[in-house]
């Protein structure tokens, strides 16, 4: 990569009517490098922020005609920093955020640089939901690209199984629309692996009625109910309802009191009803019930206290084929406590297990979408969170050796199959080892289509593809 220099960045402002364009000496350039995690932060060369597909395009001819590195900003919560560029090209999408709903079609159009908060203000103003992200300050865009698990993917799908169409500038500066019938390679790479083959400006998503309030909220247990919580979420998954879903957290309670057990529950129904589904949690006594109807709109937010920006944060994938075994869970829980109750501060990390009904997920053929990962394994992250710089080697190869340990455990559950399980590419950081399987059957199919719309791998900052020239 070539280094930036004035006139580069000269003849960079001069074909810019209207995006901001920020170097180091700019104010608001600080600004523009912020990123939900501290170690997603990178000191850009240039920042441009665009507010038409054409200033997209513009900035990525520049780069490429001056051997720039590019990263693409949306809602910038890559603990990897893969929207961010050490002394490149940050395309910041900021000021594209725009939604706009069309309600004869039940439609939900959001600009790429969108946060899902948006999304579900504008859906819940007219009685309509898309599948969007649990954290609802988390980007429209990444979590599209990769998948996008919700809480309404047990009754529609994946967030991908609900695009139905993309604008999309390409490597070359064109201006493309991608759909299942316009250039519909293109579109089945976007709904799984999309990182890799343009700056997508909107997504038009189908979106569905839905009722203003649902059931909702936190329970928190102690950790003598370890095995009875695993054992109700068990029983959740064997038993499914595409209207529930549950997220399980192994943390720390924030007033440093001691290690708890926290599970979001979600009912998309009556409160009478979510009391039903949730009755085997409620009736294990829980020292916090905050179970309640709610907005749908508000549920997304349920996180938002824990998953603020800053710190120093390192997500590590981890999948698990149910039901989840109790004595693994317990000592996984034992070890995490211990480690973090012998460095403060780690006080604020996590491990999240999802826990979702699958089947509608599964109808659709791992080849149908660019996704591999269309199987009945569920999802959790490592979440570890600290301050201190000088200890990011040691906790990342700390968070390694807990997601080896997991990967074992599936293995060992999953042998009998033919392959491999494919892992969900949004809870795998580029580069990790650990999780080295993300495309699966798919890999040969994507490799020719990034051949086709970015031949000279431009876009090669997330789980990148490589193609014969590259």
């Amino acid at each position: 990569m070539a280094k930036l220099n004035d006139a580069g960045i000269k003849a960079l402002r001069s074909r810019l009517d209207t995006a901001s364009v920020l170097t180091p000496s700019s104010d608001g350039y600080q600004e523009s490098l912020t990123r939900w995690s501290d170690t997603g932060i990178k000191p850009a060369g240039v920042v441009v922020q665009p507010v038409d597909p054409a200033d997209i395009s513009i900035a990525l001819l520049w780069a490429q005609e001056h051997d720039i590195e590019v990263a693409v900003k949306g809602g910038g919560h890559s603990t990897a920093g893969t929207s961010s560029s050490d002394g490149g090209l940050v395309i910041d999408l900021s000021y594209m955020t725009q939604v706009t709903i069309d309600l004869p079609s039940k439609t939900i159009t959001a600009q790429g640089g969108a946060t899902w908060k948006e999304v579900d203000e504008a859906g819940a103003a007219h009685g309509l939901a898309t599948v969007g992200g649990t954290v609802n300050h988390t980007g429209v865009g990444g979590l599209t690209l990769g998948g996008g698990y919700g809480w309404l993917s047990g009754q529609y799908g994946l967030t991908i199984d609900n695009l139905l169409s993309a604008r999309v500038v390409l490597a070359d500066g064109t201006l493309v629309t991608a759909s299942k019938s316009d250039h519909p390679e293109l579109f089945w790479g976007l709904r799984g692996a999309g990182y890799n083959f343009g700056v997508v400006v909107d997504f038009t998503y189908q979106a569905y009625d839905q009722a203003e309030m649902v059931f909702s909220g936190v329970l928190g247990f102690t950790p003598d109910k370890l095995e009875h919580v695993f054992e109700q979420l068990n029983t959740s998954l064997a038993n499914p309802d595409s209207r529930s879903g549950a997220m399980c957290f192994l943390t720390h309670a924030p007033d440093g009191s001691g290690p708890v057990i926290v599970v979001i529950c979600f009912y998309n129904g009556s409160r009478e009803e979510g009391l039903a589904r949730f009755a085997g949690l409620i009736n294990l006594g829980p020292a916090i019930n905050a179970l309640d109807t709610m907005p749908y709109s508000m549920v997304n937010t349920l996180q938002n206290p824990q998953a603020t920006y800053g710190d120093r944060k390192s997500f590590k994938g981890i999948f698990y084929e149910p039901p989840m075994d109790l004595s693994f869970v317990r000592t996984v829980f034992e070890d995490f406590m211990a480690k973090v109750q012998s460095d403060s501060d780690l006080m604020k990390s996590a491990i999240i297990l999802e826990f979702m009904d699958m089947r509608k997920i599964c109808e659709i053929p791992s080849s149908e979408t660019a996704l591999a990962s269309r199987n009945t394994t569920q999802n959790g992250i490592i979440c570890l969170r600290w301050t201190d710089e000088t200890k990011d080697k040691e906790h990342r190869a700390w968070a390694r050796q807990i997601q080896a340990k997991w990967k074992t455990e599936l293995d060992a559950k999953t042998k009998g199959r033919k392959t491999e399980v494919p892992q969900y590419i949004n809870y795998a950081e580029p580069g990790d080892s650990v999780v080295s399987n993300i495309y699966g059957e798919n890999l040969e199919r994507l490799q020719t289509v990034k051949a086709t719309y970015d031949p000279k791998n431009v876009f090669h900052k997330m789980h990148p593809l490589s193609t014969a020239s590259t």
